[in-house]
């Protein structure tokens, strides 16, 4: 089983600019790990697409160098199932060498709709992942449930569309993460690893993410369902700290109904809500910025160290 590292895990890095791509991709080698998932998921107010600056070919083939540099596998983390995008992606990916593209449907918000549309769209682009050899996997992005996703990957019927296994994001649904990884396990293609708690912030509950082994999910429990019930040969952490969201569907959407115990059990948060809220946690004011960057540099190592003792647990 290889171990990467989405670009996200550093995202306070790439929006003050004190990393790129090419440094991402150092860091994870520094980190003793076997690749890379790239998040090209615009950021509002920045330039380039997500934590790459480009699509031109000289660039890509550039990260695509780094990337070989290093022995890397390569995946693309994008969102949407517009067609058009889509196919553009998957000529990305081809370019720097990446064989699995995560997409999601929704946009922030639970959408019927999009979901409806997705199957049909996804359809479209079934040829051009066969023809470049890359599959796509379809995320449980907060505000889907994991029969929704499975739902999308049968109507679409087709070896190169299956699932991407997010161990928590089924919570922001009310879905237990157990529940969740059971069900998109068989499906998977590629996951995002990572932790959360439930916190109160003085208006409500959110979900937290904190570094891997220091919050609710049972993620020893995550690690031997994915090796016991997927073929997946890669997964990939995605240490969602500082970020917290709230709640994306009504209790009881994925079979929860209320905070309180196991994954949901509410906690302290991070920080101290006179400093700080955790809905603002991602673009965190400019005085607490350089201890938020310190903090989420040591969640990246032990969320890390902690994969890797799941994976030498449990397989090779």
């Amino acid at each position: 089983m290889k171990i990467g590292l989405e670009t996200e895990s550093y995202h306070l890095q790439f929006i003050t600019g004190r990393m790129d791509i090419f440094k991402f991709i150092q860091k994870t080698a520094e980190l003793g790990l076997d690749g890379v998932m790239i998040n090209i998921v615009k950021w509002p107010g920045l330039p380039g697409w997500g934590t790459l600056e480009s699509f031109e070919p000289e660039y890509l083939k550039r990260v695509k160098a780094e990337i070989q540099k290093y022995g890397f596998f390569a995946e693309i983390d994008t969102n949407g199932t517009d067609p058009d995008h889509l196919s553009q992606v998957i000529e990305v990916a081809h370019q720097i060498g990446a064989d699995v593209i995560r997409t999601y449907t929704c946009m922030g918000e639970y959408d019927a709709v999009r979901m409806a549309e997705a199957p049909a769209n996804i359809k479209q682009i079934v040829p051009l992942l066969q023809q470049y050899r890359i599959k796509l996997a379809v995320e449980n992005h907060e505000e889907e449930l994991a029969d929704e996703v499975i739902q999308i990957i049968e109507e679409v019927n087709s070896p190169w569309v299956g699932a991407h296994c997010d161990l928590g994001n089924g919570m922001m649904a009310w879905e237990e993460p157990v529940d969740a990884v059971t069900k998109l396990a068989p499906y998977a293609y590629t996951t995002h690893f990572k932790d959360h708690i439930i916190v109160h912030d003085g208006e409500d509950y959110r979900v937290c993410g904190v570094p891997a082994g220091t919050g609710n999910i049972d993620l020893d429990q995550l690690f031997k369902i994915l090796v016991e019930k997927s073929t997946l040969t890669r997964i990939n952490v995605e240490m969602c700290f500082p970020y917290a969201i709230h709640f994306k569907r009504e209790p009881g959407a994925g079979g929860v109904s209320k905070v309180g115990e196991g994954a949901f059990k509410v906690e302290e948060p991070p920080y101290d809500l006179s400093v700080i809220k955790p809905l603002d946690y991602y673009y965190p004011p400019q005085e607490l910025m350089e201890q938020m960057l310190e903090d989420q540099a040591r969640g990246v190592e032990q969320s890390v160290k902690h994969a890797l003792a799941l994976r030498d647990k449990y397989c090779r």
